[in-house]
C-alpha cells in the first residue's frame, strides 16, 4: 500500500487557499479514480482505492498545517507503510504557478507541514511540488499563502490538478519523470505558459 497525503488547513474558512493546493489534488484524485467518501481517521479525513493496480490511502490530515505529520506518522506506523511509499502533495513558493516537480527527501523549504512530517518520519519521503508562485516579497509570503486564488487563477488550478489526477499511474509506478513531463504537456496543451498565465496566441 502507498500512502499519499495532501497538505492544506481543514475547514471552510481555508478551502480555496493557495496553502490548501495539496488537499485540492488529493480530492482530484479521489474523484477521478472513483475512491468512496473520506471517514475520519488518524487525526485526517481518509479514504482507500486502487490507482494503477496498487492499493492507495488517500489522506487530508485534519490538524491545520504546523502538526501535519502527526496524521502521516500515525497512519504510516498503523499500516507499516515505508517512507518510500508515501508522497506528500503540497504547495511550492519556488515553483511557478502550474509547474510541478517531484523529488525525494531534501529541506523543507520553511514548509511547516513537510517540517511537521520530517520531524515524525524523517525526511525520505517523496514530495509533489505543487507551483503556487512567489508574491515576490518574503513579507507578503504569509498573507499570499493563506489567501484565495484569484478568480482569474482558476482555470490553470483546474489543469493542472485535473493532469495530476489523470496522470496518477505514473507516480505510482515511480514514473516521476513521466509524471511531471505529463503535466508539463497538459498544461502547454491548454495554452498555458511557465507562469500559470494563458499564452497570447
Amino acid at each position: 500500500m502507498q500512502l499519499w497525503t495532501g497538505l492544506g488547513n481543514p475547514g471552510r474558512a481555508y478551502a480555496g487557499n493557495r496553502h490548501n493546493i495539496g488537499f485540492m489534488a488529493i480530492e482530484a484524485i479521489a474523484r477521478r479514480h472513483g475512491f468512496p467518501s473520506p471517514r475520519a481517521k488518524f487525526h485526517g479525513l481518509v479514504t482507500e482505492g486502487v490507482i494503477g493496480g496498487e492499493r492507495v490511502m488517500l489522506l487530508c490530515p485534519q490538524t491545520y498545517m504546523n502538526e501535519s505529520g502527526r496524521a502521516v506518522g500515525e497512519a504510516a506506523r498503523f499500516h507499516k507503510i515505508a517512507l518510500a511509499d508515501i508522497a506528500v502533495f503540497h504547495d511550492e513558493l519556488d515553483l511557478a504557478p502550474g509547474k510541478l516537480r517531484v523529488k525525494v527527501g531534501g529541506g523543507d523549504a520553511g514548509h511547516n507541514g513537510l517540517r511537521s512530517i520530517t520531524a515524525h518520519l524523517g525526511a525520505g519521503y517523496r514530495r509533489v511540488r505543487l507551483g503556487i508562485g512567489h508574491p515576490g516579497d518574503k513579507a507578503l509570503v504569509h498573507g499570499f499563502v493563506l489567501s484565495d486564488f484569484a478568480k482569474a487563477e482558476g482555470p490553470w488550478v483546474e489543469t493542472a490538478l485535473d493532469a495530476v489526477a489523470a496522470n496518477a499511474a505514473l507516480l505510482i509506478h515511480g514514473d516521476d519523470a513521466g509524471f511531471q513531463n505529463r503535466i508539463h504537456l497538459a498544461m502547454q496543451a491548454a495554452g498555458f505558459g511557465s507562469a500559470g498565465q494563458a499564452e497570447a496566441r
